[in-house]
């Protein structure tokens, strides 16, 4: 049978929800090999719950300088594995994801296919086109075709397997290597992260400068992540990190909930897969509620608060 690598999306000893939906998606392309990246034994802290969900493999990827590297330790790893024994590579698609897919792609010449949402047994892959208004399918060449898969695109389902480590030492840093000289990491938010979120509530530049008092609340009911438009970010309401669209954030949510927000196609692209689509709007004319599953006309600074109180009361 054919086998297929996945990138493990990793913080420390701590698996990534995308992960699972990595190696669902790799399955059906061959026996999995999940590579994880980083300080030695890292692989072997993690390969029980990698096993869970498919992978007959683990790869231990050691780098001893690790923590003071940027990126090229990963890059290294792919491109020796899929050197020496060619085969699909599955990455998530993050901004870090899609820097490495690139890279590897040039040292193996091969082709990518970025931000997919979905991967078929052929090889073929999903991209949502045109804004969300069409579905392509496309394959990539080259002896190990690379997808970068968005998070939230493919539900994660487990899959016993055997997950035998086997251990490979990365080469050391080269003068060509960025290397970290200090890293302060950002503060935590208690919010689940917004590209995997399983619930997102969003505002506009309807929610106006009122985010922490509309929009949060209710995501904070909803244990949902908070996103925003670019005009939002752009009028200094909310942090550009949350943006959503498409040179923003692209988020799949089993629900989304959108708060004064009109619809413009630069922000709708990069959230219309949400499986359920509610939106809260005083325009009932706005382009928003043409996809709306739900679509609320009314004032969002009245509506919201009232969700919020309801669920909490029924916490």
């Amino acid at each position: 049978m054919s086998h297929v690598y996945v990138l493990v999306e990793h913080t420390g000893d701590q698996l990534s929800p995308v992960t699972g939906e990595l190696i669902t998606a790799a399955r059906q392309l061959g026996t999995v090999s999940a590579v994880v990246v980083g300080p030695a034994g890292t692989g072997d802290k993690l390969a029980p719950e990698l096993a869970r969900w498919g992978a007959a493999q683990v790869v231990d990827a050691q780098a001893a300088d690790y923590d003071s590297r940027l990126l090229t330790p990963e890059v290294d790893a792919l491109h020796g594995l899929g050197a020496a024994n060619p085969a699909p590579i599955l990455i998530a698609a993050s901004a870090t994801g899609n820097e490495i897919a690139g890279r590897v792609a040039a040292r193996l010449a091969s082709g990518v296919l970025s931000n997919v949402s979905g991967i078929r047994p052929d090889g073929a892959a999903q991209h949502a086109i045109f804004g969300g208004s069409y579905d392509a399918y496309a394959t990539a060449a080259g002896p190990c075709p690379i997808y970068t898969l968005l998070p939230g695109s493919v539900a994660a389902e487990a899959e016993a397997s055997v997950g035998e480590v086997a251990a490979m030492q990365l080469p050391a840093a080269t003068d060509r290597d960025v290397k970290v000289e200090s890293f302060t990491p950002a503060e935590k938010s208690a919010r689940p992260d917004l590209p995997s979120a399983a619930t997102v509530v969003a505002g506009g530049r309807g929610v106006g400068d009122e985010f922490a008092g509309v929009v949060e609340p209710l995501a904070d009911a909803l244990g949902a992540a908070v996103g925003a438009t670019r005009d939002a970010v752009d009028e200094g309401f909310y942090d550009a990190a949350y943006q959503i669209g498409q040179t923003g954030v692209t988020v799949t949510p089993d629900l989304y909930i959108g708060l004064g927000i009109s619809g413009a196609i630069q922000h709708t692209s990069g959230m219309q897969t949400a499986k359920n689509i509610v939106v809260v709007n005083q325009d009932q004319d706005e382009p928003f509620f043409q996809i709306a599953d739900l679509g609320v006309v009314g004032d969002l600074h009245e509506i919201a608060p009232a969700l919020t109180e309801q669920l909490k009361n029924r916490a």
